[in-house]
């Protein structure tokens, strides 16, 4: 399975080249974000590797018609699909497997000084999550609310 090629993604004026890549191993009802970078953004190309999850982007930036508006994809080891995450877009997914692995390529490296959140669960965004009751850090659970995040 081709999972990148860069030709394809420079017809469709998506990044070229990536950065760093990452993998991270969740259980069903776990539920990570919403994370972004900033100002230093990076872009993610997530996909599921094994099982199932329901992925998020939410628009934060603020001079957008769409900001705060979300999409939510199923991506899974079955359907082989994967979402890119643009810079400027806070991104959260939950784990409706047993397990999931997944796996995403970003367009800039981790900072940890430019790492920050938005609550997963604020009610202006409105995201219709699929798990109730979600496994969630206390960094998530901590995280500000949209309203709350100064203009990016």
């Amino acid at each position: 399975m081709e999972t990148f090629n860069q030709s394809a993604f420079a017809q469709h004026n998506l990044p070229e080249a990536f950065v760093q890549d990452n993998h991270s191993r969740s259980t069903k009802g776990v539920l990570r974000g919403l994370h972004y970078q900033y100002p230093q953004w990076q872009g993610k190309l997530v996909r599921a590797v094994t099982g199932e999850i329901f992925d998020v982007a939410v628009d934060i930036r603020t001079d957008s018609p769409s900001f705060g508006k979300w999409v939510g994809f199923y991506l899974s080891e079955e359907n082989k699909q994967q979402l890119y995450i643009p810079p400027g877009f806070a991104h959260g997914f939950c784990v409706v497997s047993d397990v999931a692995d997944v796996v995403y390529k970003c367009t800039s490296l981790y900072k940890p000084t430019d790492d920050a959140g938005i609550r997963w669960d604020d009610p202006e965004i409105n995201i219709a999550w699929p798990v109730v009751n979600p496994e969630v850090s206390e960094k998530d659970r901590s995280a500000p609310l949209l309203s709350a995040i100064p203009a990016l």
